[in-house]
């Protein structure tokens, strides 16, 4: 793609010495390029190709946003709606203490006052900290780790990124929609974007393998927190996803991506917004909506800009380094888009 060349290829380069297989997918007007880097793994003849898929980390975070959207403009959920009234029948009385009710749209915009990680988590966590220290964590887990949490500042006053929140979001709206997280999602946002390669399945067909620092990992498990980061997908499916959010969907769909593309609160000590999950900024005048992630074998990165018709999805199969050389560069494809 005309210009892009030399960004893309430091986003390439910037996946450091432990990435196999990196993606860089962009859009710009009506034209598209996925480059794939690499193979799925040490050892593997298969090469990494737009349909190789990736652990998304944090990313996941999006499309629960997404669904949030969805089912509010279906009726299904208010963003007012309190945390403890969508939560099933049988965690009752089990409840956040807070000054004031959390509702959907805190745990969406980070201010519900939670901590990033639920009580309890950690200490299950250490044995495998370093390989998938969310896997021994699951819904019951969860349900504990709420009937322990206190929440001091009333919700929505202050902006504090939280795995918890999130997660806890994505389980109430599994629970109003009558079906696990990864199912739910499936037929609300995944399947009618054609994103057939999107799943929270741990072990899907042409997966990368993960690594840290040059040792292969275990697929990644997060049981008890999938609406935070249970998400795979591929380069050429990012793409038709942050497409939609440029072009428009159907219906409850086209509601919901503008709904998240709306900026809700301004990040403090910083000219950056806030949106449902999705980061907003505006370089030179031009929006750009951004969002990183991770898990320990991978580092994820996407984004779009609305004005310049363009969007970037960039994937790595290693963890993400200190510096964030990898995201820094593919946030400036982005830029350059």
């Amino acid at each position: 793609m005309n210009g892009l060349g030399p960004a893309v290829a430091e986003a390439v380069r910037a996946a450091g010495p432990y990435a196999t297989a990196v993606t860089v997918a962009v859009t710009r007007g009506d034209a598209e390029e996925v480059r794939c880097h690499g193979r799925l793994g040490h050892g593997r003849t298969a090469a990494c190709s737009p349909d190789t898929v990736f652990e998304l980390g944090s990313v996941s975070k999006t499309f629960t946003a997404l669904l949030l959207a969805q089912m509010a403009a279906r009726g299904d959920v208010s963003l007012h709606d309190t945390v403890e009234h969508r939560l099933p029948d049988c965690w009752h009385p089990v409840t956040v203490r807070s000054p004031e009710p959390i509702r959907l749209l805190h745990l969406a915009t980070h201010t519900s006052g939670l901590p990033r990680l639920p009580p309890g988590l950690a200490a299950r966590a250490v044995p495998t900290w370093f390989s998938n220290p969310y896997a021994a964590f699951g819904d019951e887990q969860l349900r504990a780790g709420v009937a322990r949490t206190t929440v001091r500042c009333r919700p929505g006053i202050r902006y504090r990124y939280s795995n918890y929140g999130v997660a806890l979001l994505g389980r109430a709206l599994a629970e109003t929609g009558g079906l696990p997280y990864g199912e739910l999602l499936a037929e609300r946002v995944l399947r009618p974007l054609g994103l057939g390669a999107t799943t929270c399945t741990a072990d899907p067909p042409e997966r990368a393998v993960g690594y840290r620092r040059g040792q292969e990992l275990p697929p990644w498990r997060i049981p008890g927190l999938p609406g935070a980061g249970a998400l795979r997908a591929s380069g050429a499916d990012l793409l038709r996803y942050l497409r939609a959010h440029l072009d428009g969907g159907h219906g409850e769909l086209a509601a919901a991506l503008r709904e998240v593309q709306r900026p809700r609160l301004r990040l403090p000590r910083s000219t950056d917004e806030l949106c449902l999950v999705w980061n907003h900024r505006r370089p030179g005048g031009r929006d750009l909506y951004f969002h990183a992630g991770a898990t320990r074998g991978f580092t994820a990165f996407v984004g779009f800009s609305p004005q310049a018709s363009a969007a970037v999805a960039a994937l790595a199969n290693t963890g993400p380094s200190l510096d964030g050389r990898f995201l820094q560069a593919a946030y400036e494809v982005l830029r350059a888009a």
